[in-house]
């Protein structure tokens, strides 16, 4: 067995430290990039979304490096990206590639025995013993928090540091020496020690930068390629911005969720707009909008792909949300066509906006 995993933020790093803990084969495709996009793009439906082409082109890239078995989350609910495993596998087959598909989906769908018996197709591999595996595990997890604490301190200080890159050239650094790390006790060495020069950079407290939410649909939130790089175009303007969808809030939010005690600010603060789940994370979407406005942020950006069915609900709901709470939203739409420069100029012109509505309540208008 040789495994690999879609790219995600920065979920190849936490995966990469499991795969050695657990002492198995893998294989992590290269970074997302127009190459990728564009192997998805020619075997893929047209009309289908933007993180399904991605996905099969990092499949197919890893399948061209001797991987063999694909990990990967599921997702049960009208969402489409539940019945993707099965789309992707079917796809693959017809191009005559041979892969085998570990789908790790919630507890509440499939119950936890099934999880595990899922989880154990993978140990089983691993050389190691039963405690070494569980190791590995918690190292993982722990691992993806210090990357999701690290980028959420960089995001928010992005704003505030004396010395304008100074956040962004610090995060760039802590993924590349944490990914080059032999070992997941390493890893931890090199996060906690980045996590803690994170906190230490000179920052100015009495500057009140923009600060703005980025919201949407969870992949093309995380995955910076499919958003063409938002969050890092956000820092370079010296703009504060929050991301409450991380991959260990996911983790988190898909073991609580059977007990029903997953996200309950969340879901208190979309009660008003949206009071059930209609697949995906359109709840998620509207909440952390209402959220964003209560924190006092200035606005919000949602990200989605193309057709994706749960995020058009919650974009037609964002503009009464923006109207009742004078809270400014921008809905931002991506797909393999989408151009940067018209993506680009819509999000300065959001953040001008936003700083004529600054002015203006400063002076008194």
């Amino acid at each position: 067995m040789k495994v690999t995993i879609p790219h995600m933020g920065n979920v190849y790093i936490a995966a990469k430290a499991l795969f050695e803990g657990l002492g198995v084969d893998y294989v992590i495709p290269p970074l997302n990039s127009r190459a990728a996009l564009e192997i998805g793009s020619l075997h893929s439906p047209e009309e289908i979304c933007l993180p399904f082409k991605i996905l099969v082109g990092n499949y197919i890239q890893a399948i061209e490096q001797g991987a063999d078995t694909v990990i990967v989350t599921g997702s049960c609910g009208p969402c489409r990206f539940g019945e993707y495993s099965e789309m992707h596998m079917k796809l693959l087959r017809r191009l005559g590639y041979k892969v085998d598909f570990i789908v790790i989906d919630a507890p509440k769908s499939i119950g936890f025995k099934e999880l595990l018996a899922r989880i154990s197709r993978l140990t089983a591999h691993s050389p190691g013993t039963k405690g070494r595996k569980w190791l590995a595990l918690a190292q993982a997890v722990r691992i993806m928090g210090l990357l999701d604490a690290v980028e959420a301190k960089a995001h928010e200080k992005a704003g505030y540091e004396k010395v304008r890159g100074t956040c962004k050239n610090l995060l760039k650094k802590c993924r590349q020496e944490a990914y080059s790390c032999g070992s997941p006790d390493k890893m931890l060495d090199c996060l906690n020690g980045y996590n803690r020069m994170m906190n230490e950079v000179p920052c100015d407290r009495t500057v009140t930068p923009l600060k703005i939410a980025i919201i949407g649909e969870i992949y093309t939130v995380i995955e910076p390629f499919s958003n063409l790089y938002i969050e890092d175009k956000l820092m370079d303007r010296g703009i504060s911005t929050r991301r409450l969808m991380t991959p260990s809030w996911w983790i988190r939010n898909t073991l609580l969720s059977p007990a029903g005690l997953n996200s309950p600010g969340i879901k208190t603060a979309s009660r008003d707009y949206l009071p059930y789940y209609i697949g995906g994370h359109a709840r998620e979407c509207v909440g952390e909008a209402i959220l964003s406005w209560k924190s006092g942020f200035d606005g919000a950006i949602q990200i989605f792909p193309m057709g994706c069915m749960p995020e058009i609900v919650s974009k037609a709901i964002l503009p009464t949300i923006a109207r009742d709470k004078d809270f400014p939203i921008l809905s931002l739409v991506v797909d393999e066509m989408t151009g940067e420069a018209g993506y680009v100029t819509r999000i300065e012109a959001f953040v001008d906006m936003l700083e004529r509505r600054r002015n203006h309540v400063v002076s008194g208008y």
